[in-house]
């Protein structure tokens, strides 16, 4: 499957890179004709905003599946001025720039899912999904709804994080993996991890790590952690090893969840599952060191009840090392 693409969007000849880059991938998805056309105009539109409204704008595309059905998800992220009427910003014919005004409005019909955040001063965030089959209502929804964002550090050609999900009726399994430094040795061993969790998946989360152990001590190993969320009990059960963040988000406060100190695959002095409380309404975000800590949703109104693809490009946006790989994975209960 194809690696998710990150592109800065800062003059109109990025923004024709990123449609350029957008119709391949569309191609190599299998996408028909007329559907690599909305590909092209969704993401020529986003990147001709991000070039005329916005400051440090970005692209990040990536594949997404759903009932053997392939897709892409855009996400246009940037750090402007934000909008303060997003009703007003979506009617064609409204411009800011002396366009035509159709940017927005073209963007949300052409999606097969289209949502959007924005805050005056703090920025604006877009996605969009557009399935090569061109449906938007037939696929059955998965039990947990998933954002993602998993990019390489600046100058790799791969990530050495992965991440990963198991879904079945009434339990989710989720895995965050960070190989040990970056580059294509990193990615050997998060990779590694990943196998053994799907090979593993009937396991408990203490068990997977167990057996990931054994297998990446040929690796330079990784940190990782494990989230299986019973869905009828309401309960998550959580193994982490490393510097991976498991943090549970209702509206009542925030629980951070607790991993071990170690490396997967070279040391680990304890092994340990710990069992947190879930409720329907409630987050799940896991991500790796190249994102900071510091990060606080309640600064961000209303993006609690936001798509949770949103909610990790924002936080990737606002809070990314930029010096290392990083992963940060969002997970809602549909």
């Amino acid at each position: 499957m194809a690696n998710p693409i990150a592109l800065s969007i800062l003059e109109t000849s990025q923004a024709g890179e990123a449609r350029r880059k957008a119709l391949s991938l569309a191609t190599h998805l299998g996408f028909n004709e007329t559907e690599r056309g909305k590909v092209g105009i969704v993401v020529t539109e986003m990147a001709n905003n991000l070039v005329r409204h916005a400051r440090n704008g970005q692209i990040v595309m990536q594949v997404k599946t759903k009932n053997e059905t392939l897709g892409i998800e855009i996400l246009a992220l940037d750090s402007g001025p934000g909008m303060h009427n997003i009703d007003e910003c979506l009617r064609d014919g409204f411009s800011t720039a002396g366009t035509s005004g159709i940017g927005l409005g073209a963007i949300a019909r052409l999606s097969n899912f289209f949502d959007i955040y924005s805050v005056s001063e703090m920025g604006t965030a877009l996605v969009a999904h557009l399935w090569s089959d061109g449906t938007q209502h037939k696929q059955q929804k998965n039990k947990l709804e998933l954002g993602v964002v998993c990019l390489p550090k600046i100058g790799e050609e791969v990530s050495g994080d992965a991440w990963t999900s198991h879904q079945e009726t009434h339990r989710c399994l989720l895995l965050v993996a960070d190989g040990l430094g970056h580059g294509p040795e990193a990615a050997k061993a998060s990779l590694a991890a990943v196998k053994v969790f799907h090979e593993k998946a009937y396991m408990s989360p203490q068990a997977i790590v167990e057996a990931t152990h054994k297998v990446l001590q040929t690796t330079r190993g990784a940190a990782l952690a494990i989230a299986e969320l019973d869905l009828e009990r309401q309960t998550i059960n959580y193994t982490g090893i490393g510097n991976i963040v498991g943090t549970i988000l209702t509206s009542e406060g925030n629980q951070n969840m607790v991993s071990h100190n170690g490396t997967v695959g070279y040391e680990m002095r304890r092994i340990q599952e710990f069992t947190y409380t879930w409720s329907k309404g409630a987050l799940l975000i896991m991500h790796t060191d190249g994102l900071k800590t510091q990060w606080h949703l309640e600064q961000y109104p209303g993006l609690f009840y936001k798509h949770p693809s949103l909610i990790a490009g924002i936080l990737y946006r606002d809070f990314s090392r930029g010096r290392d790989d990083v992963t940060v994975l969002v997970a809602r209960e549909n």
